[in-house]
């Protein structure tokens, strides 16, 4: 049987935690910030879950990561 292939994108963008979660950053958080408010920019500065659905589909995706 062959080899899964995984991700790099994938790899670079989301982390799976010891719970079985998955991690990931925010989006609208890259360039066009002037018109961004502040609390809006702050809040979008930490990290969030992937939606339990999307979750198998990502860990396949990122891997082993050893």
């Amino acid at each position: 049987m062959p080899k899964q292939k995984n991700s790099s994108a994938a790899k670079k963008r989301f982390n799976v935690l010891k719970s079985g979660k998955v991690k990931r950053a925010h989006q609208n958080k890259r360039h066009i910030l002037t018109k961004k408010e502040t609390g809006r920019k702050r809040h979008l500065r930490g990290s969030a879950y992937v939606y339990a659905g999307e979750q198998k589909t990502i860990k396949k995706l990122v891997g082993n990561q050893d």
